[in-house]
């Protein structure tokens, strides 16, 4: 499959190039256009119902995914997130696998699998509110963050600690344990934050901007207004 991400680093888009009979699966409500001989087929994104709505309780993500595949020719489709920011690839072999923030699933080749029955974390929640997904198999995974990407690759037994809510994904053969954060920051939100202790080797992927500082941001801006017409 031939792909081109345009736009970086701030509104990235990506350019799928389908050969006749070629699929590549996307995150439902991704699609931003594609050429007419684009087949879409809307499935669930885990085999079982049960699957299906624990990932989208969980991860809040859609029930469904669509596979979109060309027919007759060539063809093309473009996919997008939602929030402003970056799109990587992401290269998964038999060796090479990745966990991933769910809400930063894009789309991938049909060679890879997203585990979403992975318990890596505890009860398969990750942090404060964020859930975390296995990706295996052998293709393309392509990711999506808010703001840039800073990749850092760790050799063996060297270590990084991450923010959550910055965490993007790391190489499955990272060690890494997720802990309280009690230190200033917690302090001044009022709260105990988590960070995950990750050691090397392999590749992390974290970004710049935090979704939801910028969703309390705007609230002071918008809370007011809000406010004020409800009275």
């Amino acid at each position: 499959m031939e792909y081109e991400i345009k736009y970086k680093p701030s509104y990235a888009l990506l350019v799928a190039k389908l050969e006749p009979n070629e699929i590549i699966t996307a995150e439902a409500g991704a699609m931003t256009y594609m050429t007419p001989n684009i087949q879409v087929n809307t499935r669930k994104r885990e085999k079982s119902f049960f699957g299906s709505l624990g990932l989208s309780l969980l991860g809040r993500q859609s029930f469904f995914v669509n596979d979109y595949q060309a027919q007759d020719k060539t063809g093309e489709v473009a996919f997008v997130a939602a929030p402003v920011g970056d799109i990587e690839t992401l290269d998964v072999s038999a060796n090479q696998g990745y966990i991933i923030q769910s809400a930063s699933y894009i789309a991938s080749t049909q060679t890879v699998d997203l585990d979403m029955k992975w318990q890596g974390f505890t009860k398969g929640l990750f942090g404060q509110g964020l859930f975390m997904l296995k990706a295996k198999g052998e293709g393309k995974l392509f990711i999506n963050t808010f703001g840039a990407i800073d990749k850092h690759t760790l050799k063996e037994g060297e270590q990084l600690i991450v923010d959550n809510f910055h965490l993007v994904a790391f190489s499955d053969t990272c060690d890494y344990k997720v802990k309280k954060f009690g230190g200033l920051k917690s302090t001044i939100l009022g709260g105990e934050g988590l960070v995950t202790e990750i050691k090397g080797p392999g590749d992390v992927y974290i970004q710049t901007k935090n979704l939801q500082e910028f969703v309390d941001w705007l609230w002071t801006l918008l809370g007011p207004r809000v406010q004020s017409r409800a009275r």
